[in-house]
């Protein structure tokens, strides 16, 4: 069974944006279950005390939507006994890494060619839209195995705010949570002590000023306009989240009602 999870956040020392989604309201009038859903940033560089605290969670599955390149850069998870791991890139390796490269080391002139005058947000914008459109197998996988069997379950991608929010979203979706209160959750990755630290080389004087950080801030926020342009891409391209769950991640009627038997009170 499933232990009962603290009504406190717990406070992990190395693993970032951590939090159990239990408690969002559905359209029906319920509420996702606590102790079953749980998102995070990576568990790379966990200690001892948090993995402890994660594997107390009765958790069946980590859903990791990293790609190599994040593996390479910050590491594989630490192993929770008994825990599956499943690593479902949400991301090409190669897609951006030019561009990520030129955040970490990139020089005041060459951040403004590349995030300036909305660039920065409009490449999260098309970033959620392709997620959406582009990962329908891999959001697929992930709801057919909640409804089987991998649950408690985990997911994270680096931060735990975009590929991750993206497919905990989908989730709730799928179970009815109010589209209000999966954008209020999405919205929590931007709390001081959750956001991931900004990566840059250099003196610290340099690398870090007011107007590189502000150039580089709509990379690491969690916005409202990217969730809703996610949502956007579900009606743009399938009419519906109905129909998005049941023609793009092939979900039937029966998978749907067993997914909310598992996640929803």
């Amino acid at each position: 069974m499933t232990q009962q999870v603290p009504s406190t956040e717990p406070e992990l020392s190395a693993v970032r944006n951590f939090r159990d989604v239990g408690g969002l309201p559905t359209v029906d009038g319920r509420r996702v279950r606590h102790g079953v859903l749980f998102r995070s940033g990576h568990l790379a560089h966990a200690t001892e005390e948090d993995a402890a605290y994660l594997s107390s969670l009765g958790l069946h599955t980590v859903f990791d939507f990293r790609n190599s390149a994040d593996q390479r850069l910050e590491g594989p998870d630490v192993e929770l006994p008994g825990v599956r791991n499943v690593n479902l890139p949400l991301s090409d390796p190669a897609d951006g890494a030019e561009f990520w490269r030129m955040v970490r080391d990139g020089d005041l002139d060459q951040l403004r060619d590349i995030l300036a005058d909305g660039k920065a947000a409009g490449r999260m914008i098309d970033s959620y839209r392709r997620i959406v459109t582009e990962r329908t197998a891999e959001h697929s996988h992930v709801l057919h195995a909640l409804a089987e069997d991998s649950v408690p379950a985990l997911m994270h991608c680096a931060a735990g705010k975009d590929r991750a929010g993206i497919s905990v979203a989908v989730t709730l979706l799928a179970v009815g949570v109010e589209r209000d209160a999966i954008t209020a959750d999405y919205l929590e990755s931007n709390a001081k002590h959750r956001r991931y630290k900004v990566r840059r080389n250099g003196d610290q004087a340099s690398a870090y000023t007011p107007e590189v950080m502000e150039l580089l801030s709509p990379l690491f926020d969690a916005r409202a306009e990217y969730l809703a342009a996610a949502f956007d891409s579900i009606e743009d391209t399938w009419g519906g989240v109905d129909a998005y769950l049941e023609r793009g991640l092939k979900l039937s009627d029966s998978v749907r009602e067993r997914l909310r038997a598992r996640l929803v009170d």
